[in-house]
């Protein structure tokens, strides 16, 4: 049997953002916090680096509003850059409050004026500021909010629940805008629960699963951006999808990231000759904004025929190497690789969706009572190529403003009526899953084909037809038979493809992470590329 929940705040997406917003709501509200698979399954665990902040002395504001707006490559937004700018500081006191344990400097001594903690360098920062917690920044994070979240009483954590579609006054009938809850399968049970709520936050990260080579965990299909979409919400500069320049490349390896501060710390990236290459694409050389070395990788493995390239730190002293990256030292070690004497094989993989749901500086939406924050939404900070460390800083900072808004709206908003139970009247038990997986594959591998690091119009009109055939396809499937989180995966993920094929097809020139072949200049004046749904209306 289905069933019926109510709560004042329902969370889907159990990750960093997710978590911030429950744990800076009070704790006479009921929260719900919704994760598709294990708690844990999120982006946010494994982010290494760390989080970009100014908080030392010799760092100010101006010159991380400056560097953003440099790796963005035109299309920030400068008040949401200054906002998520001027709010770091106390976001991570925040954390620190909250018990993370991010590393100490060493030269540090307690009770001395300066920062206590240490920090790094990344890609196109001019200036040492970011906080990490060795290399396991985003664990140590999200294992510390966890704990936070499992003490409060009126926070539920609620496992293998996934979001099908949002419920909206005008889904049910009505002429009203208002997210009124969503329906979401209980993957134990099988059946699709009815969950209530005055407000609805989306924190499922992005979409970088739609690529066949990612560095990100299988749950990042987009679906808040689908969900969005589909209940009415615009969505913004899709077309920019960041490739991490360095993923792993080892057969056994599926989507392990080499963190940009080994690059920060003085890797070298070399090719199979020993020999470097990155200062002939750009003068910051291995320190050059993602776009520039993913795609300088790119060429190169391209031009040489090879399967990867190699990220070199083994100049640099064992012991500091195990301390500052004990994680990547492990890993690779386990794959027979020791990076204190040998280099690293890595290829690019996609990492990062810089566009989404479009939001405003509090987390809305176009529609009444829905937030989406982190990954899913599309803020202005990033632009046309998020800046390193930028995007966990992103997750804390709009969910705590979001947190605050819907403080500020509590009196004026009800609990939603009684809402009708999802109808699996109509539908059967599937007997041809293949399907499913044959178009899973075939979607993730023209994503990367034509969709790519380097693209073309005619790779993309090659894009829009396929996954048009496959939409088809698909909404035929969905509709006859019962949901299963492969399939809720897939619906997605076609739709957001459809989506930043028609973002990267707008696109008529190559800026930042959107690089064309036959538009290979810039267009004088930089605009969002902003998608709107059917029947469209804002809040």
């Amino acid at each position: 049997m289905s069933r019926h929940h109510q709560h004042d705040v329902l969370v889907i997406g159990s990750g960093g953002a997710g978590l911030s917003l429950a744990l800076n709501l009070p704790e006479h509200l009921r929260v719900a916090v919704l994760s598709k698979g294990e708690l844990a399954g999120g982006s946010t665990y494994w982010a290494q680096g760390g989080v970009a902040a100014v908080l030392d002395d010799s760092d100010n504001i101006e010159s991380h509003v400056h560097d953003t707006l440099v790796a963005g490559a035109g299309l920030c937004h400068e008040d949401a850059v200054r906002f998520t700018v001027e709010h770091s500081r106390e976001a991570i006191q925040w954390l620190i409050e909250q018990g993370v344990p991010f590393t100490r400097d060493d030269d540090h001594h307690e009770g001395e004026p300066g920062f206590a903690f240490h920090l790094t360098r990344e890609g196109g920062h001019s200036h040492r500021r970011i906080i990490h917690a060795a290399d396991a920044t985003g664990t140590a994070i999200f294992n510390t909010l966890l704990a936070r979240a499992r003490q409060r009483p009126n926070i539920e954590l609620l496992e293998q629940r996934v979001a099908v579609d949002l419920i909206t006054e005008r889904k049910l009938g009505g002429s009203g805008n208002r997210c009124l809850g969503a329906y979401v399968l209980n993957r134990a049970s099988g059946e699709v629960d009815t969950f209530a709520a005055r407000f609805v936050v989306l924190a499922t990260g992005g979409a970088a699963k739609v690529y066949l080579y990612t560095s990100n965990p299988d749950g990042t299909c987009g679906d808040g951006i689908a969900m969005a979409w589909r209940a009415g919400c615009r969505v913004g500069n899709l077309e920019f999808n960041q490739f991490h320049p360095t993923c792993l490349y080892h057969p056994q390896a599926k989507n392990f990231l080499i963190t940009e501060a080994l690059r920060g710390e003085g890797g070298l990236l070399r090719l199979p000759n020993g020999e470097r290459f990155m200062d002939r694409f750009d003068a910051r050389a291995e320190l050059a904004p993602r776009d520039i070395v993913a795609r300088a990788i790119d060429h190169e493995m391209k031009r040489l025929g090879i399967d990867c390239v190699y990220l070199d730190i083994s100049h640099r002293p064992a012991e500091f190497i195990k301390s500052h990256f004990p994680t990547v030292y492990e890993r690779c070690l386990g794959y027979g690789i020791d990076i204190t004497v040998q280099p690293i094989p890595v290829v690019p993989a996609a990492h990062y969706t810089c566009g989404g749901v479009v939001v405003d500086s509090r987390g809305h939406t176009d529609v009444n009572g829905l937030y989406a924050i982190g990954e899913t939404s599309f803020t202005g900070l990033h632009g046309a190529n998020r800046l390193a460390s930028n995007s966990l800083l992103e997750c804390f900072v709009y969910a705590r403003a979001a947190a605050s808004d819907i403080l500020d709206q509590l009196e004026q908003v009800a609990m939603p009526p009684a809402l009708p139970s999802w109808d699996a009247s109509q539908v059967t038990d599937s007997d041809e899953d293949v399907i499913i997986a044959h178009n899973w594959d075939e979607l993730r591998r023209f994503m990367w084909d034509y969709v790519g690091i380097v693209r073309t119009s005619k790779r993309l009109q090659r894009a829009q037809h396929r996954v048009r055939l496959l939409l088809a396809e698909i909404d035929e499937f969905y509709s006859n038979y019962r949901v299963s989180r492969d399939l809720i995966e897939l619906r997605n993920l076609a739709l957001v493809a459809d989506l930043m094929i028609r973002s990267a097809m707008l696109r008529r020139e190559s800026r930042g992470l959107h690089y064309t072949l036959d538009y290979p200049g810039l267009l004088p004046e930089a605009t969002d590329t902003i998608l709107l749904p059917a029947g469209y209306s804002a809040a």
